[in-house]
């Protein structure tokens, strides 16, 4: 492989513009099929076979018209007062208008909803005032007719017998009427406790607040909401908040709001440019700067052109593209810095410039093919958790690393050659003029040594304070994580001024926050009931439910057609991301069996909360397979590349590590709220059910990555005849500053994705980060060479039989050396 890329490396650089070129013209033809494409990108999260989507699947079949998707509208009076007959008309008269949109089902008017509950409140007093009323009069007409009775006893032998028979006759008439008024008491009063039992449960719910200032609207749209284009909710939006509704404001919840809103904000931005001064600085030249910039711009923007190609034909998260260029952005930059500092290091040696450019190529790009491919195995195996738009996230991913692998491979090195000596700054160049060119592998590498530093690791000199420095604050950092709780953001988490956390206040303030998250309950019977016994078994179920801890109301949502089906929509007390209302899921669903005993019926739960549930139930459930997987391929990865059996086992102990201060600090910063002032977290909650998972798989490519590009160093000293200890310091000392760039480089990108417009990208690029500095510079840097000091010899021991087994895969490219200088 090595000799395959060292001919390409030497193409590139003979045929520069051809491959300039054909790059340009591949990043404008794919811009153009993604722009054509007009791509599809989903907000709502959705995993086959959880019980909540089992739920909404069965919905479809038995009672189409609860699964639709739906948003809510908040409409709040400013100016402190409550709405005026003409707002409300304004109101009512947008939403009628909303309502004739084709992908719009319905729209929810919350006037005519309030004015529908006050009334059927007001029915229910009514009718309680008119039984006490009835009851009244049949309790006087009943005494009129004992007097009577009475009166006729004692006239017995006054009257003719006739009359006496008449007046019998009468009163027992009478008497025939108050029974029955009585019977139809009985009937009605049974019928009238059920529904104030239901209006019980449903007393905290409503459409319009108390002080009448905030009202809220839903619309219903024809499908699930991840299968509506985006345009159509926009344009249903954009009626309501385009409408001439005075002082009214007017803002959507999350569900209508999020967006993809660009793929790169001015967090993205900046750090973008952070990481262009950290080459510059390391470099010395704009050129060199760019250079990698630019080779990372190009495989990003091609990649996220694929990526939102096949968006059109394959559903996808909004999150997707984002992590593509996120990881497209960051390695990019790091596999073209290695490529370039390589071609730099031995044109400072006075090799020839597309010699140099070609023996890079084969070296440090035989080890950034490596290291790219590792980062595509983590990625792809993101499959394995069975979650579908993980997998998907993972696959785009490794998409944008082999982009970038190629782009460092073809593209950088034909900018090198269109640069020429002009990658180093004068000081150098002038240098590189008085200095004797090497002719053989051995002055090579005694020119690189002679301009490395002899000064001593301090890891490696001091391995116990080492150990005891990192360990203590890995421990540390680690703790929080023991308290992790996945879930999804809701719109307490958006950034402030956004429309969907304006949206969640205005709720929460009118309405409780539980508003924001209602769970949706249904209810399954064998067959139809007339409407007394469906009643009765609505206000049992109410009651059931109402038992529950941490509900404000239970309000029903209606019955399918066939009668079979119903709905009841619970309120809990609490926010949709909290423990208590995920709690609150848990105790509806361990309600089951005593529905199947004592209604012979099927609960099932389905709604925002319970998805986030069953989803970080699932991910979890497959996280263990995960991350067993990739430890055995990062433990048989490192085995083939150093030969040993200690080093791999160090490198996989030193993933996990990171793996659980990276959750650990993740918790502190986006569950607990640390230093949420710097990150504008101003409503800490439950960690994003995905991210764990991956973490791991991000961070294990990476942390691959700087465990080859360092330990190879020490493996090539060592295999050169350097002691342990030697070849320690002359593998740190060769690869440190590539690696530290290379390292604030991924911080400063990822960092920026931490600042991010995408709540849900704040925490990936937060957690990429943290895991980037904590991995290069806690455990790469200190904590491997540490351990690894301690073991000596023992470090590069390997079974005779192992080592003739394995094949030789060359990364540094020592072979390829001996080869071609001369």
């Amino acid at each position: 492989m090595a000799e395959l890329l060292y001919r390409l490396g030497q193409f590139s650089a003979k045929r520069a513009w051809l491959i300039v070129v054909s790059w340009v013209l591949i990043l404008a033809s794919m811009g153009g099929l993604a722009i054509a494409a007009n791509a599809k990108l989903s907000t709502s999260l959705s995993i086959a076979g959880i019980e909540s989507q089992l739920v909404i699947d069965q919905l479809k079949k038995s009672f189409p018209d609860a699964s639709r998707g739906s948003g809510q509208v908040v409409f709040h009076a400013t100016d402190g007062v409550a709405f005026t007959q003409a707002e409300k008309d304004a109101i009512s008269a947008v939403l009628a208008e909303v309502n004739k949109l084709p992908s719009v089902a319905d729209t929810l008017n919350p006037f005519e909803t309030q004015e529908s509950l006050d009334a059927s409140r007001q029915e229910i007093a009514d009718g309680y005032a008119e039984i006490e009323v009835a009851k009244e009069q049949l309790a006087q007409a009943q005494a009129a007719i004992d007097e009577g009775l009475a009166g006729l006893e004692q006239a017995q032998g006054l009257m003719p017998a006739a009359q006496l028979e008449y007046m019998r006759a009468e009163l027992a008439d009478g008497q025939a009427k108050i029974d029955e008024g009585l019977a139809e008491i009985a009937e009605n009063l049974p019928k009238l406790e059920l529904g104030e039992q239901l209006l019980a449960a449903a007393e905290n719910f409503g459409t319009v607040s108390d002080d009448g200032q905030t009202a809220l609207a839903a619309i219903y749209f024809d499908g699930p909401l991840s299968q509506i284009e985006k345009p159509e909710i926009t344009a249903a939006t954009d009626l309501i908040a385009n409408a001439d509704l005075g002082s009214v404001e007017v803002e959507v919840s999350q569900d209508l709001s999020q967006s993809l809103g660009g793929i790169l904000g001015i967090g993205e931005a900046i750090g973008l440019m952070i990481a262009a001064v950290v080459l510059f600085v390391m470099l010395g030249t704009f050129i060199g700067a760019g250079l990698p910039v630019l080779s990372a711009i190009l495989g990003v923007g091609i990649s996220a052109a694929i990526t939102l190609s096949l968006a059109s034909v394959i559903e996808m998260t909004s999150t997707t593209p984002i992590l593509g260029v996120m990881l497209g952005l960051a390695v990019g930059i790091d596999y073209s810095l290695f490529v370039l500092n390589r071609h730099r290091r031995q044109l400072k040696t006075g090799m020839d410039l597309r010699e140099s450019i070609a023996l890079a190529n084969g070296t440090s790009g035989n080890a950034v093919l490596f290291a790219g491919l590792t980062v595509v195995i983590a990625l792809v195996a993101l499959n394995l958790t069975g979650v579908g738009f993980l997998g998907m996230m993972g696959s785009m991913g490794a998409i944008a690393i082999l982009i970038s692998v190629a782009a460092a491979l073809t593209f950088t090195p034909a900018l090198l050659s269109l640069v020429g000596m002009r990658i180093l700054s004068e000081k150098e160049r002038a240098a590189v003029a008085a200095t004797k060119p090497v002719h053989s592998a051995e002055e090579l590498h005694d020119a690189v040594e002679a301009k490395a530093s002899t000064k001593s690791v301090w890891a490696a000199k001091h391995p116990w304070l080492a150990l005891l420095f990192a360990g203590v604050i890995l421990a540390t950092v680690a703790l929080p994580s023991s308290s992790m709780r996945l879930g999804l953001p809701d719109g307490g988490s958006e950034p402030e001024d956004s429309t969907a956390y304006r949206a969640y206040t205005l709720t929460t303030d009118a309405f409780g926050e539980g508003a924001n998250g209602q769970i949706i309950s249904v209810v399954a019977i064998e067959s139809a009931l007339d409407e007394t016994a469906e009643l009765e078994l609505q206000a049992a179920i109410v009651g059931d439910l109402m038992a529950l801890d941490n509900i404000s109301a239970v309000v029903p949502g209606g019955v399918s057609d066939d009668g079979k089906t119903m709905i009841f929509s619970v309120v809990p007390s609490e926010g949709p991301s909290t423990e208590e209302t995920e709690n609150l899921v848990r105790d509806i669903r361990a309600l089951e069996s005593e529905f199947a005993e004592a209604y012979d019926a099927t609960l099932g739960v389905t709604g925002i909360t319970a998805t986030n549930i069953d989803i970080s139930q699932k991910l979890n459930d497959a996280l263990p397979i995960y991350l067993g997987t990739v430890l055995l391929l990062s433990i048989l990865l490192m085995t083939l590349v150093f030969r040993s059996i200690a080093v791999p086992i160090i490198a996989s102990v030193g993933f996990l590590l990171t793996v659980f201060a990276t959750l650990g600090a993740v918790v502190a910063v986006h569950q607990w709220g640390w230093l949420g002032f710097l990150f504008d977290i101003h409503n800490p909650g439950p960690i994003l059910s995905f991210l764990p998972t991956m973490l791991i798989g991000i961070l294990f490519g990476l942390a691959m990555d700087y465990q080859l590009f360092l330990v190879s160093g020490m493996r090539e000293a060592y295999v050169h005849g350097k002691s342990a200890r030697e070849a320690i310091d002359q593998g740190i000392h060769l690869g440190r500053a590539v690696v530290v760039a290379a390292a604030i480089i991924m911080i400063t990108v990822f960092g920026g994705f931490a600042f991010s417009h995408v709540t849900s990208v704040r925490p990936i690029g937060f957690g990429l980060a943290i895991g980037v500095l904590i991995d290069a510079f806690l455990v790469r840097l200190i904590l491997v060479p540490a351990v690894m000091s301690l073991l000596g010899d023992k470090a590069w021991w390997i079974p005779k039989w192992l080592d003739r087994v394995l094949p030789d895969v060359d990364v540094e490219g020592a072979k390829l050396e001996r080869s071609h200088v001369h």
